[in-house]
C-alpha cells in the first residue's frame, strides 16, 4: 500500500499512518522533491508510541495526483500553514528533507511568532539554508535527461527505477515541476525562527557538507545542532533507525515529554 486517502472531513494535505491519539509529541514531515507523504512511512514505525508522524501529501501525487502541481514554495508553504496550524493541539515539531527542509521551514515560518516558539524544533535534512539555496543551473524544464543525470546523482531509491520507462514516465512530469519548484526559490529576509534548529545530514552526502549545515544557525534565536548520520543524500533510507533514535532524543533535549531512547529500547531498522 502507497498511500493513504484522507478519511471524509480529513485534510487533503496531511497523512497519519500510525494514528496514536495519546502521543504527547506531533512530528510534522515535508518530503523531498519528487517525494510524498509515504516515503516516511518507515519512520513513523521506527519512532515510539510518545510520537505521531504526520507527513505532508504535496499536490500532483500518490492519491493527489489530479491535483496541480505547486508552481510557487512560498504559496506551497502558506497552503499547508493553513492545515497545520489549527493542529498545534500538542507540542509539535518539523522535519524536512531536502527540498522539504525549505518547504518546513517556510511554512514554520507562517506560524504566529512569538518567542518561545509554538515548534519545538525545526529538523533540517540534507537541504542548505534557506539564504545559501541557488539555483542548480541544469535545464529542468527542457531536457528529460538532466532530470534524469540529477535523480543518479542523488540516488536513493528513486534512482533505482529510473530503468523502468512506464515508472520514468508517469514521474517525470513530477521531478520536473519540483525541481523548477525548488530552483525558483528565493530567501526573503525576516525574523530568525525562535525554535531550535537541527541540521542533519548523510556523512557521503557532497550536496550538503558541515559547513553548509552550519549555516542554519544564522535562522534561529534558538539553539542549533549539527549531527551527520552514515550515508549519502537519502540517508534516511540507509540508517531510519539511528534517525528515529536522532530525532526521539533530540526531542527530549529540547523539552518533549518524552524519554530519550537511551532510557529504552529501540525499534531496530
Amino acid at each position: 500500500m502507497l498511500s493513504q486517502k484522507p478519511a471524509p472531513g480529513r485534510s487533503p494535505w496531511l497523512r497519519t499512518f500510525l494514528p496514536r491519539p495519546a502521543a504527547a509529541v506531533r512530528l510534522v514531515c515535508f518530503p523531498h522533491a519528487g517525494g510524498a507523504a509515504s516515503s516516511f512511512r518507515a519512520l513513523a514505525e521506527l519512532l515510539p508510541a510518545d510520537v505521531e508522524l504526520t507527513a505532508v501529501q504535496y499536490p500532483g501525487r500518490q492519491d493527489r495526483y489530479l491535483a496541480p502541481f505547486a508552481t510557487d514554495l512560498l504559496a506551497l508553504a502558506a497552503d499547508i500553514h493553513r492545515e497545520v496550524a489549527p493542529r498545534l493541539d500538542r507540542p509539535t515539531a518539523f522535519l524536512g528533507h531536502s527540498m522539504g527542509a525549505t518547504v518546513a521551514y517556510e511554512t514554520a515560518r507562517l506560524l504566529r511568532p512569538r518567542f518561545p516558539s509554538p515548534l519545538l524544533a525545526l529538523f533540517a535534512s540534507a537541504r542548505r539554508a534557506p539564504d545559501a539555496c541557488r539555483p542548480t543551473g541544469l535545464d529542468f524544464a527542457g531536457d528529460d535527461e538532466a532530470v534524469r543525470g540529477f535523480i543518479r546523482e542523488l540516488g536513493g531509491s528513486g534512482a533505482d527505477r529510473l530503468e523502468e520507462e512506464e515508472l520514468w514516465q508517469l514521474t517525470l512530469p513530477m521531478l520536473r515541476s519540483d525541481f523548477l519548484l525548488a530552483d525558483a526559490y528565493r530567501h526573503q529576509p525576516g525574523p530568525p525562527l525562535g525554535c531550535p534548529v537541527i541540521a542533519v545530514g548523510g556523512d557521503r552526502d557532497a550536496r550538503f557538507t558541515p559547513e553548509d549545515a552550519r549555516r542554519w544557525s544564522a535562522h534561529t534565536v534558538g539553539a542549533f545542532e549539527q549531527h551527520e548520520l552514515p550515508g549519502g543524500h537519502f540517508y534516511p533510507e540507509e540508517c531510519p533507525g539511528l534517525l528515529a533514535a536522532l530525532l526521539t532524543d533530540a526531542l527530549a533535549r529540547h523539552g518533549a515529554p518524552i524519554a530519550a531512547t537511551a532510557d529504552r529500547p529501540l525499534v531496530e531498522s
